[in-house]
């Protein structure tokens, strides 16, 4: 679609891996995207609220994006860091379409492309108070007795957990190399590790990711599986 009405854009397809419906990991892995992509366009579906009353909203920025997706959070994350200045509502496809059956296809694409090649953020739909946007923040790394309670945010196809954990909250455990990491299911030994090769064949540990977040993995395995973990739990980190 993108494609078919400005054909002289460059399409980079990011993902297609969120887990559905999650609205806080797309959040996170559009913010994480973001600054390693050109200044322009930026659509982001993941929409569980299609079909309701959420707006689709187009966001211009202080940088130069611009960020297409529905209002329920999922494009805040990044373009908040963008310097979001304006934004507006969407119209529907023009009357006598057929009807939005995937709004990605329908209404997101469609509008991203005509930004694509210049159109007037107003050519495309009513302004809207900034303040008025569905906010979406990332759950801070709360302290507890002997350490840090985290939410993960993200498990990739290694079994890496992402957490929604900075380096400076993780410095709250000091410095000790030996830590102790546990879920519902499972109370399991790591180490704090700058590479994977810093410990043995299937040894966990806890590293900061090219991101910047701190992430858990097991080398040459999965942490997932030793951990009984998904995108969406809660789990201790604690200094041993």
């Amino acid at each position: 679609m993108i494609h078919a009405l400005a054909p002289g854009a460059t399409v980079i397809d990011v993902t297609h891996a969120v887990d559905p419906y999650d609205v806080l990991q797309a959040a996170a892995v559009l913010a994480d995207a973001v600054p390693y992509l050109p200044v322009g366009v930026h659509v982001a579906v993941v929409d569980p609220g299609v079909g309701t009353q959420r707006r689709a909203v187009a966001l211009t920025c202080e940088d130069g994006r611009a960020y297409v997706g529905p209002d329920n959070g999922v494009l805040m994350l990044a373009a908040s860091r963008s310097g979001i200045h304006s934004g507006v509502e969407l119209r529907s496809p023009s009357e006598g379409a057929a009807g939005v059956t995937f709004a990605g296809r329908d209404v997101f694409a469609p509008a991203a492309a005509r930004l694509a090649i210049g159109a007037a953020p107003l050519a495309l739909g009513e302004p809207i108070a900034v303040d008025s946007l569905v906010p979406l923040s990332v759950p801070p790394a709360m302290t507890e007795a002997g350490g840090l309670r985290v939410l993960v945010l993200s498990v990739d196809r290694f079994g890496t957990l992402q957490l929604a954990c900075s380096r400076q909250e993780f410095a709250a455990l000091g410095s000790s190399a030996q830590l102790l990491v546990t879920t519902s299911e499972a109370r399991i030994r790591a180490r704090r590790a700058r590479t994977f090769s810093d410990v043995a064949v299937g040894s966990l540990l806890v590293y900061e990711d090219s991101f910047g977040r701190m992430s858990v993995a097991v080398r040459e395995g999965s942490a997932a599986e030793q951990l009984a973990a998904a995108a969406g739990d809660w789990i201790s980190l604690g200094a041993e």
